[in-house]
């Protein structure tokens, strides 16, 4: 059996101004931020948890803002499999993860875990 579980949150601001959104947010969640190097970090930025257990990354984006979240698992398509058989819809598979919608209409991404170089994954996405 797959193991799953949540990642972190990812906050999704349509802006031109991705340091000015990040520096919003690092300020409001009391977040320290991590820059990423080249093409990433003129996408996103991350905000450093304290606690070291959650990914929380401002991404740039085209459609409106929001946020959601990441399940971390193992073996994104047995997730991605049982996610359906509970009622989510895959909305497009990107890379090596896929985004998906709860049937309440929340989109939300199923991404590899560490075990299987998930940290490669979130600083690809952070």
């Amino acid at each position: 059996m797959h193991k799953s579980k949540l990642a972190g949150f990812i906050i999704d601001c349509n802006t031109s101004d991705l340091r000015s959104a990040a520096d919003f947010w690092s300020q409001a969640l009391g977040m320290e931020l991590n820059e990423f190097p080249k093409e990433e970090g003129e996408k996103y930025i991350r905000l450093q948890d304290p606690n070291k257990k959650l990914n929380i990354e401002v991404q740039k984006v085209d459609h409106p803002s929001r946020v959601h979240l990441d399940i971390e698992t193992d073996d994104v398509a047995a997730e991605v499999k049982r996610l359906e058989a509970l009622g989510a819809k895959r909305v497009e598979s990107v890379g090596t993860w896929c985004v998906m919608q709860a049937p309440t209409g929340q989109k939300f991404c199923v991404v590899r875990s560490a075990s299987s170089d998930f940290n490669q994954i979130a600083n690809k996405w952070s």
